[in-house]
């Protein structure tokens, strides 16, 4: 899942290098603005044969940039790019609130500022 979620915001974000979309964390030197992507929870279902083939997890998608307004305007290209999406493995993505934070800075002392949006997906983990 966390392979192909990667992959529909690299698509769905061509102003934003790939190598700025990351999970769990962003490179020290990687530039700005940037992505990160943390797995929140994962549950899968049970029944009497077995696991549920279906997977439920909430994605938290963070923004990172040096305004309010880049942060926030990238935040709603990620909405975009994301919330409804069917396909791929996915059975749907849906986009779940969104808060903004100003963080408390770099090495550089330089603040920045962070949209952080949470999505719940349903993925199909294997044929069944």
């Amino acid at each position: 899942m966390e392979q192909a979620f990667r992959a529909l915001l690299i698509a769905g974000l061509p102003a934003v290098p790939s190598d700025r979309i990351n999970w769990g964390e962003h490179p020290q030197f990687g530039g700005r603005p940037y992505i990160t992507l943390h797995l929140i929870s994962v549950n899968q279902g049970h029944h009497m044969q077995g696991p549920e083939v279906l997977e439920q997890s909430r994605v938290q998608v963070d923004c990172y940039a040096p305004t309010f307004g880049e942060a926030r305007g990238m935040a709603a290209a990620v909405k975009t790019a994301l919330d409804f999406h069917r396909g791929g493995g996915f059975l749907g993505i849906l986009f779940d609130g969104m808060r903004q934070t100003r963080e408390s800075g770099d090495n550089a002392g330089e603040a920045i500022y962070r949209a952080s949006l949470d999505f719940l997906t349903h993925w199909r983990t294997s044929d069944g």
